[in-house]
């Protein structure tokens, strides 16, 4: 994969969480030890080219919104990715 140190740390830690599971962008960051990086999190989100094989998709905000996504179709597809999986999105 080609991406800075941290964005594959990232890229990495999405492809852990499950089908149908669901994670805040503050949880990846500190499970990938930094705890203070949920805007950066977002970011490597944001710039990861290998959606939905790397499931950026999974990826939500603390409030429950969806927050944006980079692969082809934006958060339209996310909602859609999301509810195909069997999680509830508004």
């Amino acid at each position: 994969m080609e991406g800075t140190p941290f964005q594959r740390k990232v890229w990495a830690a999405l492809k852990t969480i499950p089908r149908g599971e669901v994670r805040t962008y503050t949880q990846i960051a500190v499970q990938i030890g930094h705890p203070t990086s949920a805007r950066a999190v977002a970011n490597a989100c944001a710039r990861n080219p290998y959606a939905p094989e790397v499931p950026c998709h999974r990826v939500v905000r603390s409030d429950g919104g969806l927050g944006g996504y980079s692969g082809e179709g934006g958060v339209e597809q996310k909602r859609a990715l999301l509810r195909e999986e069997g999680v509830v999105v508004d």
